[in-house]
């Protein structure tokens, strides 16, 4: 068995080898390297081929339309397309989000905030989740968006868009929906949401990193404006020149996660509760998010009496993550433990743990087997 083990899927994935021989394809002098937007010549025709080919895939996959699909360089830059577009130009804007969102989002609403625009900040219960009655409450008059993500990328808890999306597409208002972490991990249907406008990244289903995509819905027509400006490609919401090779691996990978989907996310179940099983014997063990509203992948957990720096440190033969931001001299917990009313104390002590595709059962076993044993070690030390 390889090690150290990789389960920090949420981070990031590995390109599916499938993906990276799409890819190379469009690089080289042999291949169909030339711009998608030369229009004059067989190389740009080449080329263009292959985005709209891929722009189908990813559509596919969210039950899209093509042309509802707009490339950024990832979901980052989506979150601030979508968010900033929406509000561009419009006075006495007001926002609704929550406080464990992704920084991509929760960073560009305190800098609108700083704009002048308003902002409402729910708060998520003890499981990660916004309830619709929070988003409804809060609704204003000036209310011109509403962002929230789809699955949280620290607890795996997922969010009741469709409850949430359908009142806010009877009263007006833009539904924004982060599903970076959603994608091939459960089933999105953009039109029975519904959504008007949804983040995509491609680094997080097996794709290359550097290439993301923004759902923005056409019937009716929803109308942000573009935050980057140059040549009007994209329907004149993303300009520049886009990267052939990124985006046909992103539809690659999306196009094997349509068909994967079903059979991965057993797969990850089965895995899941076996790593939970070999944890069993362990006491003060405390699972961080939701239990049924889950995706499979993600699992937060709480040591008590041990901190996740230090259990890090034991565990050196697994990449995991502890959801800690290290600044200069100092730790800070992560916010979204803390966003769902766990302590200081306690948030310094969790871990994320997220397998995925390439996850082996004899991995869970060993990687299980390796934190009872460094757990009881640094607690026997204490």
């Amino acid at each position: 068995m390889k090690k150290p083990v990789y389960l920090d899927y949420a981070a990031t994935t590995p390109v599916d080898p499938a993906v990276a021989d799409e890819m190379i394809k469009y690089l080289t002098p042999d291949g169909f390297f030339g711009n998608p937007a030369s229009r004059s010549h067989g190389f740009g025709w080449q080329a263009e081929a292959a985005v709209e080919s891929a722009r189908s895939q990813v559509a596919r996959l969210i039950h899209a339309d093509p042309r509802e699909i707009v490339w950024t360089s990832g979901a980052t830059e989506s979150d601030n397309l979508a968010i900033k577009g929406a509000v561009a130009g419009r006075d006495n804007s007001h926002l609704i989000t929550s406080t464990i969102e992704h920084k991509a989002v929760v960073d560009t609403c305190k800098w609108l905030e700083a704009q002048g625009v308003e902002v409402t900040w729910l708060k998520p219960g003890r499981d990660g989740r916004i309830l619709p009655e929070q988003v409804f409450e809060a609704l204003k008059p000036e209310t011109v968006l509403v962002s929230l993500m789809l699955v949280n990328n620290e607890l795996g808890s997922v969010t009741d868009t469709a409850a949430i999306g359908a009142e806010l597409r009877s009263r007006g208002v833009l539904f924004h929906v982060d599903a970076a972490q959603a994608a091939g991990k459960l089933p999105i249907d953009v039109t029975a949401m519904p959504v008007d406008l949804l983040s995509l990244s491609g680094h997080k289903v097996y794709g290359p990193k550097g290439v993301g995509a923004l759902y923005v819905r056409r019937s009716p027509d929803v109308r942000i404006n573009a935050q980057i400006h140059g040549g009007g490609h994209e329907r004149g919401m993303r300009s520049g020149t886009l990267p052939t090779h990124q985006i046909a691996g992103m539809g690659k990978a999306f196009a094997i996660a349509e068909s994967s989907l079903e059979s991965e996310i057993g797969y990850l179940e089965s895995l899941r509760a076996s790593f939970l099983e070999g944890l069993s014997g362990l006491s003060g063990v405390t699972l961080n998010g939701s239990k049924m509203f889950r995706v499979p992948g993600i699992i937060n957990l709480s040591f008590e009496g041990v901190d996740a720096e230090s259990l890090m440190l034991g565990l050196r033969d697994l990449a995991v993550s502890s959801g800690s931001a290290c600044a200069s001299a100092s730790v800070e917990s992560s916010y979204v433990l803390r966003g769902i009313g766990l302590s200081d104390e306690v948030a310094h002590r969790a871990l994320r743990f997220s397998i995925g595709r390439y996850t082996t059962a004899e991995e869970i076993t060993f990687a299980s087997a390796q934190i009872v044993d460094v757990v009881t070690r640094l607690r026997a030390v204490r």
